[in-house]
């Protein structure tokens, strides 16, 4: 079996952490949690609260007669065993420590994005104020924190793995080639994609151009660190930083 060689400490995390096995293992907290405080919230209202591409996802399994939570364990369960058999070469080389720093880099991206992302907004429309606007249903905290949680896993699974990944193989086709147009392309169209999404369904906010233009520089930054450090450290960043802004800022 042939040995990886990483040129130092940091590059062997950056290596690994980047890959679908720790990935895989770092999205398995948010999914199991968020189903989780799903089924333990949702005696409490009317309505099960859910991520719009999750709800998504469960509609069609339910349309089509299937058992949306079991098809979704079991898709889970599939999915790691084939990344398991795939990545086994890697299973020695696990740290469990790794998972903690990614958690500590996550937190730091996720300052990052939002220091960033309000800043050019301010700078692009000065004087006009950031809002989200209200949604029709009114939100617990633990329904917020839900919801963090979801959009983490779920957002992330939908607009950057299928979506970013999708768009850039599409522009390769187009180009004829790799280049850097390609993956500029398809981080754009993705983050226009993932802004729009906010404002749609019964739960959507309504439109006003700053939040819009928040989402869209938001979306683009988690493109770019999904393009540079891989899917498990998009997603907690986008957890940590809905669940920032649920905490300290109350929105």
């Amino acid at each position: 079996m042939k040995q990886k060689v990483y040129k130092s400490p940091s590059h062997r995390y950056h290596a690994l952490t980047k890959g679908l096995l720790y990935s895989f293992l770092a999205a398995i907290p948010l999914f199991i949690v968020y189903e989780v405080l799903i089924l333990f919230t949702a005696p409490t209202t009317e309505t099960i609260v859910r991520i719009s591409v999750d709800l998504w996802f469960k509609q069609l399994l339910q349309f089509i007669g299937l058992d949306a939570l079991n098809i979704s364990l079991l898709l889970v369960l599939i999915v790691g065993i084939f990344i398991l058999i795939h990545k086994r070469e890697e299973l020695n080389e696990i740290r469990l420590g790794y998972f903690g720093i990614m958690l500590v880099e996550s937190t730091l991206w996720a300052i990052l994005v939002a220091l960033i992302s309000s800043s050019l907004t301010n700078l692009i429309l000065p004087g006009i104020a950031l809002q989200s606007g209200e949604t029709a249903v009114q939100l617990s905290y633990i329904q917020n924190l839900t919801l963090s949680l979801g959009a983490g896993l779920y957002e992330e699974l939908f607009f950057r793995v299928l979506l970013v990944s999708l768009f850039i193989w599409i522009f390769n086709k187009w180009f004829g080639t790799k280049s850097w147009a390609s993956y500029a392309s398809a981080i754009l169209l993705s983050a226009i994609l993932f802004s729009a999404a906010h404002y749609t369904g019964n739960m959507g906010d309504p439109f006003t151009m700053s939040s819009f233009l928040f989402r869209f520089l938001f979306g683009v930054i988690l493109n770019g660190i999904y393009v540079l450090r891989g899917f498990g450290v998009t997603a907690w960043t986008h957890a940590l930083y809905d669940m920032i802004v649920i905490t300290f800022l109350g929105a």
